[in-house]
């Protein structure tokens, strides 16, 4: 059965006419979604964050966490002179928690481990192009190598004046890198929680861990690191939960890639960083890396 609905011409013109303006607004309704979509995600600061280890005139394992203090000076210089900016943590954080501006092209070197051969050849480096880093080191080989007074550039690590020393420049931010979880065992690699621990065991060992190491900078060097390094980069989840609830503001891993920061808090953990590999001169390394 069919129904012969008439409908009125003006009846009609009226039906058209909103349907069509309905149309027309809903439509610059999803445009505005979709541009307000792409300038939030489009509205962020370009980030590389360079690693570091340790630096030796003669690189004899020719391992890849070791360059030369010739490469690390060509790496300032380029630095320097491709018009980026030194950063550390408390830039990033000022930037999304106080709103204040970062320099136009801002990078950022970390130092991880806190080697002695940081002090005597990078330290005076940045002394002599006033380029800043960010060193995290660990802490039971600071309270080690400040009893003991070894200073060999193999493989001692800074005293606790030495850290402070390079603190007071203004040229040094010191971070938490563990006191004592700097170490891979069958029991457990890093900060990483074990496959069969409980939570509460691990979170015991990782706070006692951390919290020691945060009265040790506090205590000798007056300062409260903001930052967590996870050694080796390994991190379980409930790893970052506690951090959170310890009032740290970010983290760094060892995945080597670019960041891209918004104003979002949570963009500070899990900050990507690029390890800076021997061998490859500055300007190969940053074209490569950096500025592909």
């Amino acid at each position: 059965m069919y129904i012969n609905l008439k409908i009125k011409k003006p009846v009609f013109i009226i039906i058209i006419s909103i349907f069509i303006s309905s149309f027309f607004v809903t439509s610059l309704w999803s445009k505005d979604i979709i541009f307000s979509t792409v300038t939030e995600s489009t509205d962020y600061v370009t980030l590389p964050i360079i690693m570091y280890h340790s630096i030796l005139k003669a690189n004899k394992s020719k391992g890849k966490f070791v360059i030369s203090p010739r490469t690390f000076e060509e790496d300032l210089k380029y630095i320097k002179d491709n018009g980026y900016t030194t950063i550390v943590m408390q830039d990033l954080i000022d930037y999304i928690y106080e709103n204040k501006d970062l320099p136009e092209k801002p990078i950022m070197l970390t130092f991880d481990d806190g080697y002695y051969n940081n002090y005597l050849y990078a330290f005076p480096l940045l002394k002599d192009y006033h380029c800043k880093i960010v060193l995290s080191p660990i802490g039971k080989q600071c309270d080690i190598y400040s009893e003991n007074k070894d200073k060999n550039p193999n493989y001692a690590h800074c005293s606790w004046d030495n850290l402070k020393e390079m603190k007071d420049s203004g040229l040094v931010e010191i971070q938490n890198h563990s006191y004592n979880m700097h170490t891979i065992t069958k029991n457990r690699r890093g900060c990483k929680k074990n496959k069969n621990e409980s939570l509460e065991h691990y979170q015991n060992a990782f706070c006692n861990d951390i919290n020691l190491m945060q009265s040790k900078v506090e205590d000798i060097l007056d300062i409260t690191p903001t930052t967590f390094v996870f050694p080796f980069g390994a991190v379980s989840k409930c790893s970052l939960d506690i951090l959170h609830q310890l009032g740290f503001k970010a983290t760094l891993s060892c995945e080597g890639k670019i960041n891209k920061l918004t104003k979002n808090p949570e963009s500070l953990y899990g900050l990507y960083r690029i390890l800076r590999l021997p061998h490859i001169s500055s300007d190969r390394f940053f074209k490569s890396k950096i500025e592909k």
